[in-house]
């Protein structure tokens, strides 16, 4: 064995081992900040005036805090019901899409069910091919979802790749003796899946819980093609009406935006910018200890 350090055991590095690293590390800390600058950006500028931000555009601290914005934002009312329908969507939505794929995920893994290549081959199909947005807006209104919650959580409800990964991960990580043993022992499959495959599956269920749920909470387009009250609107179709509105148009919105005795629309839309975005990102904290067992779902093969 080789040693390093006095003290120490593993293998010698070299001065171009550390210069890599350190090229490494250097680049993904300028990656990283590349990305976190625009939301550093936003947050900071939601809690200017609009004339210090006039003074100087690329300011990031502000002289002076102010929560004028928030205040006059939060009493928006479609800010109210958007985060009532998102977050109701967001919790209903992730547990139905969880609860569906780790049941077909679990089935579809055991070499014995009948017909599983087929079915297997079926749901390959759909990630390739779908009927369209037309046909999807008619089935829609067939169903009598047009207009309800219904219509932005049963669409999004399971996803064909997440499927395949869940399922290849189980095969993998869960022991197959392990399954047989149980069965020996009388277990039924429900008894099975909720005592040993779950338990088991706890990192690929958090990092599938964190990808449906950004999903959800970020899906605007669904709202937009299916939902016509502006009261069913999410957080997400409200901020885009906010950010994107035509302030010549006559709306509700638009009026709010243009009051004289708001701030000014700028800060606003940065306010609600921030509004949106704040609640998805305590979800990792949560879940990080899971998630980066679970984030290398992807390099599993059949």
């Amino acid at each position: 064995m080789t040693h390093g350090k006095k003290g120490t055991s593993g293998p010698i590095r070299s001065r171009s081992d550390y210069l890599f690293e350190g090229i490494c590390t250097l680049i993904v800390a300028v990656f990283a900040a590349c990305c976190l600058a625009p939301f550093v950006y936003v947050f900071f500028t939601s809690f200017m005036t609009y004339e210090e931000y006039l003074e100087n555009p690329l300011r990031i601290i502000p002289h002076a805090f102010s929560l004028e914005a928030y205040k006059q934002i939060l009493d928006y009312e479609l800010i109210h019901s958007g985060a009532l329908v998102s977050f109701t969507v967001t919790v209903v939505g992730t547990a139905l899409s969880v609860f569906l794929l780790i049941i077909t995920a679990y089935a579809l893994s055991r070499p014995h069910l009948r017909g599983r290549k087929a079915i297997m081959g079926l749901i390959l199909f759909t990630m390739f091919f779908n009927g369209g947005m037309i046909p999807n807006y008619i089935l829609i209104r067939n169903l009598k979802l047009y207009n309800t919650v219904w219509a932005l959580i049963l669409p999004e409800s399971i996803s064909a790749f997440n499927l395949i990964l869940m399922k290849n991960f189980i095969r993998t990580s869960v022991p197959e003796s392990l399954i047989e043993a149980a069965q020996i022992d009388g277990a039924s499959d429900l008894r099975i899946l909720t005592t040993i495959v779950v338990p088991m599956s706890r990192p690929a269920i958090a990092t599938m819980t964190i990808f449906h749920a950004v999903g959800y909470w970020n899906n605007y387009f669904s709202a937009a093609m299916y939902v016509a009250d502006r009261k069913l609107w999410p957080l997400t179709l409200v901020l885009r009406e906010l950010v994107v509105e035509n302030t010549d148009s006559v709306s509700p919105v638009t009026a709010m935006l243009n009051s004289q005795a708001r701030s000014h629309p700028f800060t606003l839309k940065m306010a609600a910018i921030v509004i949106v975005i704040v609640p998805i990102l305590l979800v990792y904290p949560f879940m990080q200890r899971y998630f980066v067992n679970g984030i290398s779902l992807g390099s599993i093969k059949e």
